[in-house]
């Protein structure tokens, strides 16, 4: 049920069992010591993977006056819509003044196109035209959905492992809030990145309660290692597994028993070119993001704190915290 790769200091953790209560104590022991774990037999079809990132790559492929027939609203909460190469930056230093925030400014260098679901009537998506792109919208509608289905049953076996009813998370989390988002992460200089001149994902955590990430063969997710601040570790593909990491919210519910982990994606895929030749590989990712519905309250869970365990935090509305961090990325 948990296996190593010799050079990857992440288990991967097998969710065929259908008792998940077996598959619960890896669980906990991967998201306290890492935050981070491969899953295996997840839920997710490989093919409807494969197709995911073969859509993906025909959207991004599209002339930039189509794909700006789909912008991201001007109202920073809400993630939706497509964003150019450099709109965005992924900052975790929710609170800095003006001049800290010019001075750190790197914009990634990235495309993206952000969807929901089709029931959140707070948050619409913004679908590019059927004639632009035929079968595109029922295609993302059907992988969120499938998804989803996946989500639960994550869900269940991380409730199961911090030893409540396997209902427990499931019940503050409908497919409405969710965020599924294709990445396109062009080629760039590899002397700039090294420079600090450009970023392709700078250093962050993810703000909801776990983020599910498909990504291709070039790699170059990296995660801050265990007990060493600022030294990062590749996380690679690894063929039939989807990696997890803890969000924010579960950490905070969690009462920092589960570790929501710094990452970023680093210089991976170079080609052999020397000097300002070389650039890194096209790559390109799917992450799904989990949240909580709108209006819970995020607090320690009854498991995780008790009177030789204070509660480390205070409880937060997930939809405030979720739209705060959301301000932050968007400048």
């Amino acid at each position: 049920m948990e296996t190593k790769q010799h050079d990857i200091p992440i288990p991967i953790i097998d969710l065929a069992p259908q008792d998940l209560g077996e598959v619960a104590p890896h669980v906990h022991r991967a998201f306290k010591e890492f935050g981070f774990a491969y899953f295996k037999n997840h839920g997710v079809p490989e093919t409807l993977i494969s197709e995911a990132f073969q859509w993906s790559a025909k959207f991004f492929a599209l002339p930039q006056e189509i794909k700006e027939k789909t912008p991201r609203p001007l109202e920073r909460w809400k993630p939706r819509g497509y964003s150019g190469i450099g709109l965005e930056k992924t900052s975790q230093d929710i609170f800095q003044t003006d001049k800290a925030a010019n001075k750190e400014f790197i914009p990634d260098c990235k495309e993206s196109y952000e969807m929901g679901s089709e029931l959140n009537t707070r948050i619409v998506n913004i679908w590019p035209d059927e004639q632009d792109i035929a079968g595109f919208r029922d295609f993302f509608t059907h992988f969120y959905s499938v998804c989803y289905e996946a989500e639960v049953k994550l869900l269940k076996v991380f409730a199961l492992s911090l030893g409540l009813e396997e209902s427990h998370l499931v019940q503050f989390h409908s497919p409405r809030r969710n965020q599924l988002r294709i990445l396109h992460y062009p080629p760039v200089q590899t002397a700039l990145l090294r420079q600090g001149k450009a970023e392709r994902t700078g250093a962050h955590t993810d703000f909801g309660t776990i983020t599910m990430l498909f990504q291709d063969h070039v790699g170059g997710l990296e995660m801050e290692e265990t007990g060493q601040p600022g030294k990062f570790v590749p996380v690679p593909y690894v063929p039939g597994t989807v990696v997890v990491n803890a969000g924010d919210l579960l950490m905070r519910w969690t009462n920092d028993e589960y570790k929501s982990a710094l990452h970023r994606v680093g210089i991976a895929g170079v080609n052999k070119g020397q000097g300002a030749d070389e650039m890194t590989e096209r790559r390109y990712s799917i992450p799904y993001f989990v949240t909580p519905d709108d209006g819970v309250l995020v607090d320690c869970l009854p498991s995780c704190h008790g009177p030789d365990r204070p509660k480390r935090y205070e409880p937060v509305d997930s939809s405030t915290y979720i739209s705060m961090r959301l301000e932050a990325i968007y400048r």
